[in-house]
């Protein structure tokens, strides 16, 4: 991505749309809040947020921002669901066993509330088919999402997705197009593997997104078919791992990773071709523009020229430029995405600006 640290790409190219993707991945999205938090000190702006999961939450915290400071909101969120009972002087193995334990029998009471521990719904907690109540998260997302904001188109655009139970398709919720809730956001954040509640919307039943696609790109491509993008994706499962597992637990923690790792790098194969072939038919275009042809074989070029114009302006868009920030990890821990000890969030938190600095630097001293 063209980045001189005063000017952003959407400055160079009036066409070009800058995009946020942010993952699922439990409590590894505050992550996200600090990669974010780097971004917006370098006044990179976005005019589209997308996200799922957990992602989908810190997207609509960015461009629903109640207060009109997404970097100060977005911690405050995270900040909010620290587990304060986790010893801070535990090594970050033994801390992680002990917050995702901890959370899994208590759940987080600004996240997501432990149906057992209600005495009027014990008895008929293990007969459902979630066990945790997201309404604690709907209070907390009040604090600092104002949805009516959605509306300003100063703000980013925010795509979210969400998988249908029943269809087992996925679903697009983009302010552009809909009035997004608090429901919408849930809808795309319920991971049945851990027992979140899935969220019902006029009739339909919608879990995680992370389900069919945990880094929505294409959701954004098919959004917004038409600009051009320049994009920024967190990537909170790392792709290689140098040492193999040694255990079960360790086997499950890989194939996480794997499954729910930035798979996009087809899509940007894609998008090079389809730039290529376009500028391959405006020049075989020219050239025929330019040849002596007879009535019926120019009437027949006009029409072509329709054909690709209609192409071009409706599904034109290409990544022109794309950084990945990927978050590194020493310790493999399977529930590791389940750890809200603050010792773990502001970690992940400095960790995810650290990563992005480096990434920025490296970038600007690159195209030096």
């Amino acid at each position: 991505m063209k980045y001189d640290g005063n000017m952003t790409p959407k400055e160079k190219d009036p066409n070009l749309e800058n995009v946020l993707v942010l993952q699922g991945g439990g409590s590894l999205g505050a992550y996200e809040c600090g990669v974010y938090k780097a971004l917006d000190k370098h006044n990179i702006k976005f005019d589209i947020v997308s996200g799922t999961s957990i992602g989908a939450i810190n997207a609509t915290i960015i461009a629903a921002s109640k207060n009109d400071d997404p970097s100060k909101d977005l911690e405050g969120f995270w900040m909010t669901l620290v587990e304060k009972p986790i010893p801070s002087f535990l090594p970050q193995k033994f801390r992680a066993m002990l917050s995702s334990t901890y959370s899994s029998f208590y759940g987080n009471p600004s996240a997501f509330a432990a149906m057992w521990l209600n005495p009027w719904l014990f008895s008929a907690s293990f007969n459902r088919p979630y066990l945790y109540d997201t309404t604690p998260l709907k209070e907390t997302l009040g604090e600092f999402v104002d949805f009516n904001k959605l509306k300003d188109h100063k703000r980013p655009r925010l795509v979210i997705t969400s998988t249908d139970i029943k269809k087992g398709s996925r679903v697009v919720f983009d302010s552009k197009h809909h009035d997004i809730k608090i429901e919408n956001v849930l809808a795309s954040a319920g991971y049945p593997f851990y027992g979140i509640a899935w969220t019902e919307i006029n009739g339909r039943y919608f879990w995680d997104g992370a389900l069919l696609n945990n880094t929505p790109l294409i959701a954004v491509m098919d959004a917004s078919p038409k600009n051009h993008k320049a994009v920024f994706v967190t990537d909170l499962f790392p792709h290689e791992q140098d040492d193999l597992p040694k255990n079960m637990m360790e086997s499950w923690h890989r194939a996480r990773d794997i499954m729910f790792a930035d798979k996009t790098q087809w899509a940007i194969d894609v998008s090079k071709r389809t730039e290529k072939h376009l500028d391959l038919m405006q020049k075989m275009h020219d050239i025929l523009g330019n040849s002596h042809l007879d009535e019926k074989d120019k009437a027949k070029l006009e029409e072509i020229e329709q054909e690709y114009d209609k192409l071009v302006f409706e599904q034109g868009a290409v990544i022109k430029n794309i950084i990945r920030i990927e978050r590194k990890e020493e310790v493999h821990y399977l529930f590791e995405d389940a750890d809200f000890s603050s010792e773990t969030i502001t970690g992940l938190i400095e960790q995810g600006e650290k990563d992005t600095e480096k990434i920025l630097a490296d970038t600007k001293r690159i195209q030096m």
